[in-house]
Parts: structure tokens; C-alpha cells; sequence
């Protein structure tokens, strides 16, 4: 059974040696040092975490909670009874003393994996894939992720801002067999369109004034893993015509240089905008767009996904909690309302922001209805 395992170990040497014994065990496989290292990563996107208790700044064990429901095995150099039991009651899965054998981690995995599945295949998946939601539309496209990630075809995303564009990409490059590479995204609308090519493409010495030297671009950088290309809509005409090409030759060329590089990526790209009508427009190519439209995923706007809006605001609450040191229990009922006659517009986005205030401002365990501030013309 391949899964997708982080390991947390401050020592490099044990570290790398787990990586390489559960790669040729066909798993996918991440590293962090810490556990500020560990929650780089989005935890939610792991089948499990192995993690050591004795770690620089906060202990392994915190990651019990903080990647919750994502299933985490602890493994300590210390044979002390009690950090076994105050890991078990923390919720860790299982408990392992180093030095252990191979073997051994690898039946607490199948273990753990095997009970992870039964768990989800009776459950509704609420937090899948770093995403929250059990209404129809997010049941399917978490359906379509699966199906879609382990392939090496392009895939566009398409939803309005703020829905979460760029998780589902992330998704789909942590289920994919590229995952032991980092994924390389760019927002092409923050890349003026001078600028554009060079950003992407890279360019060798000399190719014009204050070249210096060469440089590689963002698609060479992604070479073997994963380019996510979030508003893809707003890519220049001329980046667009060598985009095509990347995707038809799977090779690109430097400013300043006649020579080709074959690289290896998988490319997904997202936008808001309605492409489609961009071709009619002739603001992007057709066969650009044939080429990306191999498959759509299409995000649902927060306003249509009913029951998902509490279950969003439950999270992001507990995170925001998290990320200011607060301790608040939830929404008074009029707060909670209040969010529900709201179109949400910005979606996800724009709930984050006004719940962000809210947690800040907060002065007792409920939010009253006097720190959700939303537009008038909102609700």
C-alpha cells in the first residue's frame, strides 16, 4: 500500500535513512527537521507522520494535535514508559523505541494505514486532502483528485478567487508519483509582463543589459516535479506561444540563447477568468487552451457548498486560534448567522480575513456579532 509519509527527525543521517528504506517500499516521502519545519507542509495532505519526541523547540507530540486527523507514529531514542503513555493518550497511533527494526516500522505503517482506510471508507471525508467539506460538489472533486493525481496529464482548475485553487494543485502534486520534489508555483499576474518570459524561461549571459550571468528559469526549476501556473489568464501573448511549445516539445529555450533544454514536468494551471471567451476575444491562444483543457477541475463558490461554510469556520478558527495564541471556543449564535446570510463573494479568502479579525479583537471565549464585519450590500 504506497502512501504519503512525513518524517520528522532533527538527526539528517536517521532521517535520510528511513526516506531511502520507505521510497524502495514504494511510499511517498517528505522530511522536516522540527515541527515548525513539519507544519511547512499542509499535514493533511500525509496518509501519516513519523515523528521523533525529542526535537528542537516544540516536542513531537504537539503534531498529534496540530495534524489532526492525520494519523501520527512517534519514535523516541528514550525507553521512558512515560513518554509512551502521554503519547498514547495524545492520541499517537503508535509508539516505536529507537533503535527498532525496519521491519517493525514497516507493519506499524501497513497497521496504521489499513485502520486509516477502514476509518475513512466509513466516514465522510470532511478534511481531505488539505481541503474542508462533505457537500456533493467537494465529495466529487475530491474523487477526481484522486483519479487525476497519479497521472502525468495537465490538468486546469477553474473556480472563482478565493475558493482554493491552489490546494487542490497542491493536492494533486502530493498524491502524485513527483511529490518527493517540491511543486514550483507562480501567479502570473504577479509577474509584470516584461518580466514574464525571463521569470519562466531563465536566460543566459549577456542576453541583455545587466545580465550578468545565467540564470535558470521557474520551468527549469521544476524539472522533475510539478509548475503550477495559478491565473494562467493573465500570461502574455508571446509567453503563451512558448508555453505552448513547452507543452508540445516538453523542451524550452533561454532569452539570449538558440539552444533547446528538455525538461520533465507536469503542468497545472488555474484561473478564474473564462478562457473560453478569452480564445473568442482573442486575448489566448486556442490551442494553447486545447492543450490545458485536457482536464477541468471546477472549484464550487463558498455560497453554493451549504453545511461546508460551519465546518470551514470551525477550522479556521482553531488555526487562527493557533497562529495568535488566543483560546475562544466558537461564534456567539447571532455571530454565526450573521456569516450564514453572507454571499461570501471572496469566498474562502474573505471568510479567513473576517474571521482573522474577529479571533484578534476577541476579549472572551464566543465572538460576538459586533467583530464580524462584513459590507452591508453583503448580507
Amino acid at each position: 500500500m504506497s502512501a504519503a509519509l512525513l518524517i520528522v527527525e532533527d538527526e539528517a543521517l536517521i532521517r535520510q535513512n528511513l526516506r531511502r528504506m520507505l521510497e524502495r517500499h514504494g511510499h511517498r516521502v517528505s522530511e522536516a527537521a522540527c515541527v515548525d519545519s513539519a507544519c511547512q507542509h499542509d499535514l493533511s495532505t500525509f496518509d501519516l507522520i513519523i515523528s521523533d519526541v525529542r526535537l528542537p523547540g516544540a516536542v513531537g507530540t504537539s503534531l498529534i494535535e496540530l495534524a489532526r486527523p492525520t494519523p501520527v507514529l512517534i519514535m523516541t531514542s528514550y525507553s521512558d514508559t512515560r513518554d509512551a503513555v502521554a503519547a498514547m493518550r495524545a492520541g499517537a497511533v503508535h509508539y516505536l523505541i529507537k533503535p527498532f527494526d525496519h521491519q517493525e516500522l514497516l507493519v506499524a505503517i501497513e497497521s496504521t494505514l489499513k485502520r486509516s482506510s477502514t476509518t475513512r471508507s466509513h466516514t465522510t471525508p470532511v478534511h481531505t486532502l488539505g481541503m474542508i467539506g462533505e457537500s456533493p460538489a467537494m465529495l466529487k472533486l475530491y474523487d477526481e483528485i484522486r483519479t487525476v493525481a497519479p497521472l502525468a496529464t495537465t490538468v486546469l482548475i477553474q473556480g472563482e478567487s478565493g475558493t482554493g485553487k491552489e490546494l487542490v494543485a497542491r493536492a494533486l502534486h502530493q498524491l502524485s508519483p513527483r511529490a518527493k520534489f517540491p511543486m514550483i508555483a507562480v501567479n502570473c499576474a504577479s509577474i509584470p509582463d516584461s518580466l514574464m518570459e525571463d521569470e519562466l524561461f531563465g536566460h543566459e549571459k549577456g542576453a541583455f543589459t545587466g545580465a550578468n550571468s545565467s540564470r535558470k528559469g521557474l520551468v527549469e526549476a521544476a524539472d522533475q516535479s510539478t509548475l503550477f501556473l495559478d491565473e494562467i489568464g493573465e500570461l502574455p501573448l508571446d509567453a503563451q506561444a512558448r508555453l505552448l511549445r513547452l507543452l508540445q516539445e516538453r523542451e524550452i529555450r533561454r532569452l539570449g540563447t538558440h539552444e533547446t533544454r528538455k525538461v520533465d514536468i507536469r503542468l497545472i494551471a488555474a484561473t478564474h477568468r473564462n478562457l473560453e471567451q478569452m480564445v473568442i476575444d482573442g486575448q489566448f491562444r486556442a490551442d494553447l487552451f486545447f492543450r490545458l483543457n485536457v482536464v477541468a477541475l471546477n472549484l464550487p463558490p463558498l455560497s453554493a457548498r451549504g453545511h461546508d461554510l460551519c465546518l470551514l469556520i470551525e477550522s479556521l478558527i482553531q488555526q487562527l486560534c493557533h497562529r495568535h495564541g488566543k483560546q475562544i471556543d466558537g461564534l456567539c449564535p447571532d455571530a454565526l448567522q450573521r456569516l450564514k446570510r453572507h454571499h461570501w463573494p471572496g469566498n474562502i479568502r474573505e471568510l479567513q480575513n473576517v474571521l482573522e479579525y474577529a479571533v484578534i479583537m476577541c476579549k472572551d471565549h464566543l465572538i460576538p456579532t459586533s467583530l464580524i464585519r462584513l459590507p452591508e450590500m453583503g448580507h
